[in-house]
């Protein structure tokens, strides 16, 4: 088994696990809104967010973390689809909690670096530093007809805009200084002009010339988050991500997975310790064994075939009605080289039924929970030796929780899991910090070399394209 790098700890601390809690409306079982007792209208109910923070925040959480695409996605006869805007709904979260992270996802395709700069500091301020991005190219040719584009851009484009992206973000973000604001009634002058700094970038992509309009916020930036676990994926979390959400089925995947990544990131001049791998897993809990299969079983019975079906040949790319549920997958499928998005989650898929020589519907079953994360059914005290295990063998620094059904999920997870964890000294008895930084034990972004901006090819107006090849429209 491969080790990960690790850079020495001076202040000989105990490493700890971090845990978020990925909240999704009813649960991530595609089926928990067909249970019964169950609210199948709670995506667009702040209250039902806001409970489940609280219970997240009584679990001492790192944090909760929000997906979003700019884009329906999901047949709606399937299960609950759309919602609420991250951003917009962690603003009523941040004032209705006190110290859980809040993390949202938000793609750099589809968003200009001003704005998204501009609302993620304003809610850094709002929460008093506890916002993390969860960064996106967004891989789905629906997402890009909603903007305007006739084609979905290729995969390296997405990565390289988002790279520039990234850069001109984290400049606003970084343009006051953190004594720029003097608030001095009586000198009447309320900030130096000094030390507020325009961006001026002009690049690929983008050219936009700064300062923000919000002042440095307590975190100096949000946390950044990347989820992504292609090549091109690895490289974007290695050069800027403080947490990199993953999906992994085994053990020795994870822990390459992390090995790799932290490698990438020494070799961009990082601490690989100032990135946290972070898999996903989605816990069934029962007082028994049997319990747990007994709730994971009745899950998988409320799948409704036709739809799941219909998601898996969308997903594998293959043409409707090709696939039969008693049928394995056909050996011609594509090669992941030839999948624009997504690439990590269809190897995934892929292998998971090639190598358990699993059914179309078995693999239905299997994905149902967590789309290609890992479901695991047991007591509280399985849950918490699967967490150990995989913590202790360097393929996670914590976890994204994710729990089947929403709320009792959760619930349970912070009445029965967490006081295992706490025993054992792996998780936090209380919160230490304030920001959602220091929960993951990062420091301040470094300041910026204070330089001005190369000359570079002018911005272009279409998504991928610069500006002499773009010509008009």
């Amino acid at each position: 088994m491969t080790s990960s790098p690790r850079a020495p700890r001076s202040t000989g601390a105990p490493r700890r696990l971090h845990l978020n809690a990925f909240l999704m409306t009813g649960g991530h079982h595609e089926a928990a809104w067909r249970l019964p007792g169950a609210d199948p209208r709670a995506g667009t109910d702040v209250d039902h967010f806001i409970d489940l923070a609280r219970t997240a925040e009584r679990g001492t959480f790192d944090a909760i973390f929000f997906a979003d695409s700019p884009v329906l996605g999901a047949e709606v006869g399937r299960r609950p689809s759309g919602g609420l805007e991250p951003l917009t709904l962690l603003s009523a979260i941040a004032v209705a909690t006190e110290r859980i992270g809040l993390i949202a996802t938000a793609s750099t395709s589809y968003n200009s670096p001003y704005n998204l700069a501009r609302r993620f500091a304003s809610l850094d301020h709002i929460s008093h530093g506890r916002v993390g991005w969860n960064i996106v190219t967004t891989a789905t040719l629906d997402a890009a007809r909603n903007f305007g584009l006739e084609e979905l851009p290729a995969h390296e484009d997405r990565y390289r805009r988002a790279e520039e992206f990234l850069d001109v973000v984290r400049s606003l973000w970084s343009g006051w200084e953190a004594d720029a604001v003097l608030a001095d009634q009586e000198a009447a002058v309320w900030g130096d002009a000094a030390k507020v700094h325009a961006t001026n970038h002009v690049g690929t992509y983008y050219r936009v010339a700064g300062p923000l309009n919000v002042q440095r916020s307590p975190q100096v930036h949000p946390v950044l988050v990347q989820a992504g676990s292609s090549e091109a994926g690895r490289d974007l979390a290695a050069r800027t991500a403080e947490a990199v959400f993953t999906a992994h089925q085994r053990l020795e995947d994870a822990v390459a997975f992390a090995a790799d990544v932290r490698r990438r990131a020494v070799a961009h001049g990082r601490d690989p310790e100032g990135v946290k791998i972070l898999p996903g897993l989605v816990p069934v809990i029962g007082a028994t064994e049997a319990e747990a299969w007994e709730k994971e079983r009745e899950l998988n019975d409320l799948v409704h075939p036709r739809y799941a079906l219909t998601q898996l040949t969308r997903t594998l790319r293959l043409p409707e009605g090709s696939l039969g549920l008693e049928d394995r997958l056909p050996e011609d499928l594509p090669t992941e080289d030839q999948i624009e998005g997504a690439k990590s989650r269809y190897t995934l898929i892929v292998d998971l039924a090639r190598r358990e020589d699993l059914t179309v519907r078995e693999l239905i079953g299997r994905l149902a929970g967590g789309r290609g994360h890992r479901t695991l059914a047991g007591t509280p005290e399985q849950i918490a030796d699967a967490l150990q295990s995989w913590f202790e063998a360097g393929a996670a620094d914590g976890f994204n929780i994710m729990p089947a059904v929403l709320p009792s999920g959760l619930t349970e997870f912070v009445d029965q899991v967490v006081p295992i964890l706490r025993e054992r000294g792996l998780f936090r008895t209380e919160y230490e910090a304030t920001t959602l930084r220091g929960h993951y034990g990062l420091g301040l972004p470094t300041e910026p070399e204070r330089t001005a901006a190369p000359s570079a090819a002018p911005p272009a107006p279409g998504f991928g394209r610069p500006l002499a090849e773009a010509g008009t429209r």
